[in-house]
């Protein structure tokens, strides 16, 4: 006695797209990561680590030079407009123009440089080209650059910042 049971064709086998769903599935998966990984800006990533690494020690001086003279500046945002006032030990700073970087944690094509024009001893202006909200990193620099205040903050800030030589703001 011989039965033959009748088989349909390969494409209807439930144990073929058992098999073949999992490898399929990687193949998918691993399509769309390498196409959102090339798409995608990599600005946190720096191919010159290195020279990163060696300028921890350059900053570290610049900071405890701040430090050494006492600096303290109160930073005040009105809209656009920008002001602040800048003491040491010996009273109001003196410089000609600060200059204060402002890093978005995440973007680097947000990032803004505004310069501050001495308007009064201890004094100064500047003026954001356009509105800025959120965190952000900042750095106060001298026209030398040999020393700085830095911190974080969110922006726009009621209060102003208040930061001190080797302080992060209060604001």
């Amino acid at each position: 006695m011989t039965t033959e049971t009748q088989t349909g064709p390969w494409y209807r086998q439930p144990w073929l797209w058992f098999l073949v769903m999992f490898p399929a599935a990687s193949i998918v998966y691993c399509a769309i990561a390498i196409t959102v990984s090339l798409s995608m800006d990599n600005s946190l990533v720096t191919d010159d680590w290195s020279k990163q690494g060696r300028g921890i020690n350059m900053s570290i001086a610049r900071d405890e030079k701040a430090a050494n003279l006492g600096m303290e500046a109160r930073i005040d945002f009105n809209k656009r407009n920008v002001t602040i006032n800048l003491n040491t030990v010996d009273g109001p700073a003196d410089f000609p123009y600060l200059v204060l970087n402002l890093f978005h944690p995440t973007l680097s094509d947000q990032d803004r440089t505004v310069q501050f024009r001495e308007i009064a001893p201890g004094r100064f202006a500047g003026q954001l080209h356009e509105d800025i909200e959120g965190r952000w990193y900042y750095d106060l620099r001298g026209p030398a650059n040999d020393w700085r205040l830095k911190g974080e903050t969110r922006l726009p800030s009621e209060g102003g910042i208040t930061v001190k030589a080797a302080e992060y703001a209060r604001g």
